[in-house]
């Protein structure tokens, strides 16, 4: 059992909630019980070292079993230990450390998607592991974020996406310009979430949204700039019919695609 929180292998494990880090090794950090459970089920390729309490493990038989079956090596840490690992307070636990598996840019448009989500300059972790998980949720068949987006890897992100990160193709560090041609390519038209753009229930109305759809998500603080727009086919805004202000990030988008999930499965 590991019992020193202050050796050289739990420091290794923690500073992967850095991205330097992260960007040198490779690796990144899972934590939770729910967040194994979804790695061992649809990537068990991807943990590489994965450390818990004997506490834990009899609490989810479960999950003990299905790391076993996947041939998972299980190394058993202190409390103490596992926290020191951890990025959160209470990582339940677990504390695995995964090898990070992001799909090209290509091999999402190869597959000729019906609905993805292009995040540019999303800067917020907890907005962009909602969305990936949203995305999910609604049936997408990649997200594509470009160079400016936060690291998907992120701790707090890998947290938000509850497990999506392991069942929707996550592709990194694109170009938004190469994303736009190779859409369009693909049969995709580009729509951009945008609060100058066009009402979305005409969009409904008049059947677009059930076209193949690549929905372009910007900046939480300033949206999409000038030359993002002008590089989408068009743009639509989720009416405000009560008082808010506006609509959180993550909440939009996910209303945007599961607008075109719901279009697109109502044509089909």
């Amino acid at each position: 059992m590991l019992e020193n929180p202050r050796s050289p292998r739990v420091r290794a494990v923690a500073k992967l909630a850095r991205r330097d880090a992260r960007k040198e090794t490779g690796l990144f950090l899972l934590e939770g019980p729910q967040a194994v459970r979804e790695a061992v089920a649809y990537a068990p390729d991807v943990i590489v070292e994965l450390y818990a309490t004997p506490t834990a493990l009899e609490k989810h038989a479960d999950l003990r079993a299905a790391l076993v079956d996947a041939g998972v090596d299980i190394e058993f840490v202190t409390e103490p230990v596992l926290e020191s690992m951890a990025d959160t307070v209470t990582p339940q636990g677990f504390v695995a450390v995964a090898r990070q598996n992001p799909t090209a840019v290509k091999d999402v448009f190869a597959a000729e998607p019906k609905l993805i989500a292009i995040c540019e300059e999303v800067r917020d972790p907890g907005n962009l592991g909602t969305i990936i998980r949203a995305a999910d949720a609604a049936g997408a068949d990649a997200v594509v974020l470009t160079g400016r987006t936060v690291d998907p890897y992120n701790p707090k992100v890998v947290r938000s996406t509850t497990g999506s990160l392991f069942h929707v193709p996550v592709a990194v560090n694109a170009d938004l310009a190469d994303v736009v041609v190779r859409a369009r390519a693909a049969g995709l038209r580009v729509v951009a979430a945008d609060v100058k753009g066009d009402d979305l229930l005409a969009a409904r109305q008049d059947g677009t949204l059930a076209q193949p759809t690549g929905w372009l998500f910007g900046n939480e603080a300033r949206g999409l700039d000038d030359e993002a727009l002008a590089l989408a086919d068009g743009a639509l805004r989720l009416p405000i019919y009560g008082r808010a202000e506006s609509l959180n990030l993550a909440t939009a988008a996910s209303v945007c695609l599961y607008e075109t999930a719901f279009a697109q499965r109502s044509a089909g």
